[in-house]
């Protein structure tokens, strides 16, 4: 092994994707950076699968310079897939500016575990991009990410920034701008757009192949050997339950992903690849991240039938081996999964806890007086944490909006999740969202002078969130 093989030594690399074989990826070589300047390490995510050891020379080797990770690919692993943009049908479509790094089982669940990149150089599928990413990029990813795991959104997590040293020319930031590589640590970067590129191109055997290698490592609870057209249905109704939820996560944190092609929906329902990403200021259902998305197809409100669309193009790569009736049926139950999920979640930001019908009918109630009271979405579940108002903090709002009064005295007779004390924990910490104006905030003193400190501030603040609002009685 490597010279720090005594820090990686609880480490199992592992290269399943090869397995595949080389028809589902290209080998390629990763850029050459003039600088490895480590901005951004995340020792909980490197410790899911023993990497927390890594001292930071190690981490630029291995994330900077590709060092190759023992047990794992000598060389990476652009993937090859196609997919819908924006609606209409892409073929050149591929890893363009990151590739497939390592794989890792993960320490304590044995689930299989990417490296992915960001801005690690030119593929055969870079068309006319220069495989880069801005570090303005990266900062942007580690707040989502951050801000998203903090809300128990399933997603991928940002493992390492460092920057490179190269200065870039982008339209939509203030050229030349500084250049960073990104690794993310995501359960798979296999995605729609992977089935989607068989079935194009007419490769039956190579698609049965990937559904089979899909099933026997990240869905255990189904049995590979099963007949195709008894197995397929099946993956299509537990995988849209894993989209469901993680549809469902991004509609209670407020979140518009802004990018809903079906190369960006992976195997395993985690949101990933964020880049004209927002959180909602107050509900709106076209409130739209992408500046270019003039449609709004990918607003906030439509994001669930967005997911639709895509579960449905996957279900259109099997109709040569599983009847259409048959396909529909497996999709028949995602809306009610993703309902129910919501009312979940929307209880869990709030500490509260309900019965299934009771929790769907707050739900239900809750979107209406966000829509009436156009109060910051945010800020009704830092006020209402725990069923109770804090007439000191809250907003003016709730006394003087009836329906907002309705639904605080309705939340009040909720059953708690949380003791006293930990709702109290979660309410001296100090409000924090992440619209547009706060995440331009933390970026100008890292433009400006370099200074990460405030950055840094806001990454703690997140996670004192996310500790406060994941504890439990």
């Amino acid at each position: 092994m490597s010279s720090d093989s005594n820090k990686t030594s609880q480490a199992r690399a592992c290269r399943v994707h090869s397995q595949l074989g080389d028809a589902f990826y290209d080998i390629v070589s990763p850029a050459t950076f003039k600088q490895h300047l480590l901005r951004y390490r995340n020792d909980r995510a490197a410790s899911l699968i023993g990497l927390q050891g890594l001292d930071d020379e190690a981490r630029c080797a291995h994330f900077a310079g590709f060092k190759p990770i023992a047990g794992s690919f000598v060389s990476p692993l652009a993937l090859r897939y196609h997919g819908h943009q924006f609606g209409s049908y892409n073929p050149e479509l591929g890893d363009g500016r990151g590739f497939l790094f390592a794989q890792f089982y993960e320490q304590d669940s044995n689930r299989l575990v990417d490296l992915g990149t960001k801005g690690s150089g030119k593929t055969p599928y870079s068309r006319t991009a220069d495989g880069r990413l801005t570090l303005k990029g990266a900062v942007r990813e580690i707040l989502a990410t951050e801000m998203l795991d903090a809300r128990a959104v399933p997603t991928s997590h940002t493992l390492s920034v460092i920057e490179t040293g190269e200065e870039l020319i982008r339209n939509d930031e203030p050229s030349p701008t500084r250049s960073a590589v990104l690794v993310r640590l995501l359960h798979s970067h296999i995605r729609i757009g992977s089935f989607q590129r068989l079935a194009f191109l007419g490769e039956a055997e190579q698609l049965e192949q990937l559904t089979r290698h899909v099933i026997t490592h990240y869905y255990a609870e189904l049995d590979p050997e099963q007949p195709l057209d008894s197995l397929v249905p099946a993956f299509i109704r537990t995988f849209s339950h894993k989209v469901a939820k993680m549809v469902a996560g991004w509609m209670a944190a407020g979140f518009v992903h802004g990018v809903l092609n079906t190369d960006n929906f992976n195997i395993t329902g985690e949101s990933f690849d964020y880049g004209p990403w927002r959180f909602l200021p107050a509900f709106d259902p076209l409130f739209t991240a992408a500046y270019f998305d003039h449609g709004s197809r990918y607003a906030y409100g439509r994001q669930p039938q967005a997911a639709m669309w895509a579960l449905c193009r996957l279900a259109d790569c099997f109709t040569e081996i599983v009847g259409v009736e048959e396909l529909q049926d497996s999709l028949s139950d995602f809306y009610p999964h993703l309902e129910s999920c919501l009312a979940e979640h929307l209880l869990y930001r709030l500490a509260l806890k309900a019965d299934k019908a009771e929790a769907e009918s707050f739900s239900e109630q809750l979107y209406k007086v966000l829509a009436s009271s156009q109060l910051a979405f945010d800020r009704l579940f830092y006020d209402l944490y725990g069923g109770i108002l804090n007439p000191e903090t809250a907003s003016p709002l709730w006394q003087s909006h009836q329906p907002l009064a309705e639904l605080a005295e309705r939340a009040g007779t909720f059953g708690r999740r949380q003791s006293e004390q930990q709702i109290q924990s979660m309410r001296d910490l100090p409000y924090f969202s992440l619209e547009i104006e706060q995440v331009e905030a933390l970026w100008a003193p890292i433009a400006d002078s370099d200074n990460w400190q405030i950055f840094e501030q806001a990454l703690s603040q997140i996670r004192s969130y996310g500790t406060a609002l994941a504890a439990e009685k």
